[in-house]
């Protein structure tokens, strides 16, 4: 049987799908929309899709280790309520997610939702719709990252579930890492939240956009242009010492910086990651008065 452009229209519009899908689902079920309904609840694409534009801000961020503990991951996963967050099973599919990532070591999100899921005949992807559809939330798998080293070791602080940070630090004295130090560097990065280890890893840009900003600043105030430059060194010392992990001060001892703490123990922070649940995605502001009145009104 043809499938028509308004087949697909009216299969999409019933059950919020993607337009694809429902050809195929259409095709598969010979032009009957009912069992194609039916057919794509079961694979649980029709909830999946429908509720794939909804703001899901919530969620879990997991660490995994290797055995060797010379390869680690950091993922997320977000959802739209933090009661979805704490449930046992969201809690286990972050976990399998994040271990299928470090097993398998995928180039992306796409290639690892592709993946078969650790301790699963399906994949994470399938899985993920599955969830949506008995769940009922917006379940997205949104990042991850996996980083190795030779010489180093890892470290990882989890606050709560909603924030996890992996350090790799060297040790110029032994090949031993003080287990207490890193940890707790990594837990004065979660934090101070630096941009990055140093000030040659501060982007050429960000920089700049600072400098153009303090600069405006210091002009405004009058001074003669060689003293704005001398205003504008020092603004941007400081600048740096704020975003900077080596640069800022130590949270357990701000006597110290973690330049200081680190030279003192012969260690060196290579590099960090630090996840926070939800940050960068906008969440929809809700007004419950005028949500109220809109509707008295209405």
């Amino acid at each position: 049987m043809k499938i028509t452009a308004s087949m697909v229209k009216e299969l999409r519009e019933r059950t919020g799908s993607g337009m694809m899908e429902c050809k195929k689902a259409l095709q598969e079920a010979e032009g009957n929309i009912d069992t194609a309904i039916e057919n794509m609840r079961k694979a649980g694409l029709a909830k999946a899709d429908k509720k794939s534009s909804r703001v899901a801000a919530e969620g879990r961020v997991a660490v995994e280790m290797s055995a060797d503990g010379k390869s680690a991951v950091v993922l997320e996963m977000n959802c739209e309520t933090d009661f979805v967050s704490g449930g046992d099973e969201f809690m286990s599919f972050v976990t399998a997610a994040a271990k299928t990532a470090l097993a398998n070591r995928p180039a992306d999100v796409a290639a690892l939702s592709a993946m078969q899921l650790d301790g699963s005949d399906e994949t994470v992807e399938s899985v993920r719709q599955a969830m949506v559809a008995k769940i009922g939330e917006n379940i997205q798998l949104r990042r991850f990252v996996i980083v190795d080293t030779e010489k180093g070791a890892f470290g990882s602080y989890s606050h709560g579930t909603r924030m996890a940070v992996l350090v790799e630090m060297q040790s110029g004295k032994d090949d031993l890492i003080n287990a207490d130090l890193i940890k707790d560097v990594a837990m004065h990065i979660a934090a101070s939240n630096p941009l990055c280890v140093s000030e040659a890893d501060v982007p050429t840009e960000v920089l700049e956009k600072e400098k153009e900003i303090l600069r405006a600043q210091a002009l405004e105030s009058g001074k003669p242009a060689d003293i704005v430059e001398k205003m504008l060194t020092g603004r941007i010392r400081k600048y740096l010492s704020e975003i900077t992990l080596l640069g800022q001060p130590f949270v357990k001892d701000p006597d110290k910086t973690i330049a200081t703490l680190l030279a003192d123990a012969g260690a060196e922070v290579t590099r960090f990651v630090r996840y926070e649940v939800g940050e960068g995605i906008e969440k929809k502001q809700e007004n419950f008065a005028d949500e109220v009145m809109a509707q008295v009104n209405g």
